[in-house]
């Protein structure tokens, strides 16, 4: 009898398609939001997310400061929606993420944001949600209808659209040269799947998920789908921190899962998943640097800000296909909604 497919894999599938579509008709919005940018010249950036959603921040406020030199710090939605407190934002661009743009908190954040002085900008997938009017510019990531509960075309097409705006803002051309290379790329991400990773995590409770420097976005993102789309117990962390305390918990069989891209974070972080591997532990990475933990497939993309992004694909196959091993069905994820709209 043949599995039935589901939305989530339907829609990891539309991935590359959705990221095309979003390259073919972005440009212009971009391009003004990016001009207005340069223009401003913001001494910082603050980011209004939550879920998925704030681990796109997470890799963009790397992407901003690796390539533009602005520092990006997160701003709890609850300081605009519960407190209500006036911040010093003149100056600054606020940048707010939701797939939705429906969550109150969020939308109060970014409404205060901008009373408070800062350039806001929103992106979302409905360009008519509450979050898109109340900001000064708004970006459709142009997903298209996602269905499963865990989200994986809009975290993907979110961090393009935030990329692609960093990089028209500080002019890169290797960088969007990449983002156009990046559908392909991405369509072949999505025929990986990591069974080697499956059949090692197995029927073990609990694991790490690993990153450093934009892939730490990737590394957080994994944990939360471990969580919603298996009801597995996972937790991120840099591989900068991992050794401060956490790898006590280490024994043998213990499954690690590293994202690496292709940057000076890389040598780093194979080291350590080397190290955790020598005690013990189930290590997979996707750099071929690693002697001792495992080298699994993964496609790199040109450019080391695009890499985590095929990285995610690839664990998104992957994660489906485990949740659906354990009798999991991952569009319907107990306890959860599509859309969790907080004060």
């Amino acid at each position: 009898m043949q599995q039935q497919i589901t939305r989530m894999r339907r829609e990891i599938d539309e991935i590359p398609v959705a990221v095309e579509r979003l390259l073919s008709r972005g440009q212009t919005d971009i391009e003004a939001v990016a001009s207005v940018a340069r223009e401003l010249d913001p001494t910082f950036v603050v980011t209004v997310a939550r879920g998925s959603s704030d681990h796109v921040c997470t890799y963009l406020k790397y992407a901003s400061e690796i390539l533009l030199g602005v520092p990006v710090a997160s701003v709890g939605p609850s300081i605009g929606s519960i407190y209500d407190s006036v911040l010093r934002m003149r100056q600054a661009m606020c940048l707010s993420v939701s797939q939705s743009g429906k969550s109150p908190d969020i939308v109060a954040m970014a409404r205060n944001a901008r009373r408070d002085g800062a350039l806001t900008v929103a992106l979302t997938n409905d360009a008519a949600s509450p979050l898109a009017e109340v900001s000064d510019h708004a970006i459709d990531i142009q997903a298209g209808p996602e269905l499963s509960v865990a989200a994986t075309k809009t975290f993907v097409t979110s961090a393009v659209a935030g990329l692609w705006l960093l990089a028209e803002w500080g002019q890169d051309a290797a960088l969007l040269a990449a983002l156009r290379d990046l559908p392909e790329q991405l369509d072949q991400a999505a025929r990986i799947d990591w069974p080697e990773v499956r059949d090692a995590i197995g029927a073990h409770p609990s694991l790490f998920t690993l990153g450093r420097g934009q892939a730490l976005a990737v590394s957080n993102e994994a944990a939360l789908k471990f969580k919603e789309t298996c009801q597995l117990h996972a937790e991120s962390y840099s591989s900068a921190e991992v050794l401060h305390g956490p790898v006590s918990i280490v024994e043998d069989g213990f499954p690690v899962l590293s994202f690496a891209a292709a940057d000076a974070a890389e040598p780093a972080l194979a080291e350590v998943a080397d190290a955790i591997s020598a005690k013990g532990a189930r290590v997979f990475a996707t750099t071929d640097r690693v002697t001792a933990a495992t080298r699994i497939p993964h496609v790199r993309t040109g450019h080391s800000l695009t890499d985590p992004l095929s990285l995610i694909v690839s664990f998104y196959a992957m994660v489906e296909a485990f949740a659906a091993s354990r009798g999991i069905d991952p569009d319907a994820p107990r306890h959860l909604n599509k859309v969790t709209e907080t004060v």
